[in-house]
């Protein structure tokens, strides 16, 4: 009953729309938010062959917490959330609008898990660094869901099927992080050599892409039981969880697409995935 007061709350706002698709965008370095480089042409080019959203909840790599939250704030600010970096990526601003009535509504259709509005995050570089390629007017809402990191990934696979209704009234559901990613072992002597993975980095591409596009998701909802080349990919969960969040939303009758399909450094993926 209550996501269908949720639905009928969302319909006044947002209006009725077709089927949103679903995203899950290997982010990299946070510098792709100021370079030019064929992953954030990437990024533009699969916006164009989006529907144009009401608004957009993004599941970040970057907002890891004990509990469940969402950004509830009119106005969320930029988080540098990084050091190191040059100041002209410092001096980056994305002042999307938040939204809290999609806010209400995620809390609402989450329930009965405990979901708090929160009032301090922002847009951290998971979200905004990637974002601003795909909508560079900042002129879409831009909502964040935080990941609990208590919880197995079953638990955010199933959570993220309650946000399935979403995507009929128009909110463009995104995960960003990056499948393979081993910030430990990067080969930093080779930033700029295309395609370049470690022996074990082509592997776990191989079988994940493998069961990406067959439909077979659950090696992925359990990629802790898997060979040792997939435990030297997904060495923390942060960055892969995003990707599980956007597998939940699949139904089954949808067909799944990759793209930006390119390893990086020897331990990084820059791999992305379109459902629709």
């Amino acid at each position: 009953m209550n996501n269908l007061n949720a639905l009928g709350r969302m319909a006044g706002r947002f209006g009725t729309t077709d089927k949103m698709p679903v995203l899950f965008l290997g982010h990299g370095s946070p510098m792709n938010a100021i370079e030019e480089n064929e992953f954030v042409r990437g990024f533009r080019s699969i916006a164009e062959k989006l529907p144009h959203p009401n608004a957009i909840l993004c599941i970040s790599a970057h907002w890891f917490t004990r509990g469940t939250k969402v950004t509830a704030m009119q106005m969320p600010r930029t988080i540098h959330d990084f050091s190191g970096f040059p100041k002209e990526l410092f001096a980056v601003q994305y002042p999307a609008k938040g939204s809290p009535e999609l806010a209400q509504e995620t809390k609402t259709l989450l329930n009965p898990t405990a979901v708090e509005l929160d009032e301090k995050w922002g847009l951290d570089h998971g979200a905004w660094s990637v974002i601003k390629h795909l909508y560079p007017k900042a002129d879409i809402p831009v909502v964040q869901l935080s990941i609990d990191y208590t919880q197995a990934p079953e638990y955010h696979f199933k959570l993220a099927q309650q946000l399935q209704a979403l995507r009929r009234k128009g909110i463009l559901i995104i995960g960003s992080g990056n499948i393979v990613h081993n910030l430990g072992l990067v080969d930093f002597a080779n930033m700029h050599k295309d395609n370049y993975g470690f022996d074990w980095a082509v592997e776990s591409r191989e079988k994940i892409n493998g069961w990406l596009t067959d439909g077979n998701f659950d090696p992925l909802i359990h990629y802790y039981k898997q060979s040792q080349a997939i435990q030297l990919a997904i060495p923390t969960p942060d960055h892969f969880l995003p990707l599980i969040y956007t597998l939940g939303l699949k139904e089954k009758q949808e067909s799944l697409s990759l793209f930006n399909d390119k390893l990086l450094a020897g331990s990084l993926s820059m791999t992305s995935v379109k459902i629709a």
